[in-house]
């Protein structure tokens, strides 16, 4: 009889343990995840960080304001400790309140309000957008200069606008230009 209660108890502390260590392997992969991207990236490891904090308190803010949240569909990218604003709003005055919050950030070098004054994208045009943004990032995998890597360049898109975002030398950055007219021209009918 006692068998049956040492195997049950057994069974009961490998599913305990599976449990948790289940958590483990995320912790581990995701680790190695962001040790990848610290190595591949040109930003130092205390930039990236910088970075993420800075988001996550912009968008924080964003989140938490009334007014932007009623009147404006602002979205938030942020690199090299400067940040992009994009999107719409229905007037100038609620977004720019946002701009100097997000300017009074602690570490942020410049903020980029490229939100536009108007109505809220409609479905299509976000979509477009979207398309435009994978189109400009496939477009940039034919940048062929020894030591370039697309996934380094942040790509957004609002209202048919490209914006780029990234750590580049002259010569990388005119080579991503010319592949983000490319991109977007062959879009215009």
């Amino acid at each position: 009889m006692t068998k049956p209660n040492t195997l049950a108890t057994r069974a009961i502390i490998a599913g305990l343990l599976a449990l948790m260590l289940g958590g483990c392997g995320a912790v581990v992969i995701g680790g190695a995840v962001a040790t990848a991207n610290v190595a591949h990236d040109r930003r130092t490891a205390g930039t990236l960080v910088e970075d993420q904090k800075i988001l996550l308190e912009a968008i924080s803010m964003r989140d938490a304001d009334e007014a932007l949240k009623k009147h404006a569909n602002v979205g938030i990218d942020v690199f090299n400790l400067q940040v992009l604003l994009t999107g719409q709003a229905e007037n100038f005055e609620v977004v720019e309140a946002f701009r100097q919050r997000v300017a009074g950030i602690q570490r942020v070098r410049a903020v980029f309000n490229e939100v536009a004054v108007g109505a809220e994208s409609t479905w299509s045009e976000a979509t477009a957008d979207a398309y435009l943004t994978a189109r400009v990032k496939v477009a940039l995998f034919s940048v062929k200069i020894d030591g370039f890597d697309p996934t380094r360049v942040t790509v957004t898109s609002s209202q048919g606008s490209v914006y780029l975002m990234g750590l580049l030398t002259p010569t990388e950055a005119d080579a991503v230009t010319a592949a983000r007219v490319i991109a977007r021209d062959s879009l215009v009918k």
